[in-house]
């Protein structure tokens, strides 16, 4: 098993648009699809920070979860078009993580 620590960069002011995208939109689509998301969260002070961490069990869960989202006509077609609009898709930083063996996260 292994996490996605997810960092994005917001686009000035879009903070709350964005968040509400992710929160009444991707995840729910996503978790729908099959993806095990285990929290999202925002930069205390900073607006332009938002991170989000996924689980999967396997690389070949990954792959398949990654096609049945990242392929299909509803996000090529709804949610993509506005993700660059609130983020800066160049600056997103996917890193993968193990949790240690006391870690809560499981």
């Amino acid at each position: 098993m292994f996490f996605e620590l997810r960092q994005y960069v917001v686009r000035p002011g879009q903070q709350k648009a964005w968040v509400k995208c992710m929160e009444e939109e991707i995840i729910p689509f996503q978790t729908k699809m099959g993806m095990v998301i285990l929290g999202s969260f925002v930069g205390e002070e900073d607006e332009s920070v938002y991170v989000w961490i996924r689980r999967f069990e396997s690389e070949a869960e990954r792959k398949r979860l990654y096609d049945l989202v990242y392929q299909s006509d509803y996000w090529k077609n709804e949610i993509s078009p506005k993700v660059g609009t609130l983020i800066d898709r160049e600056q997103i930083k996917v890193q993968r993580i193990v949790a240690t063996p006391h870690s809560v996260i499981q």
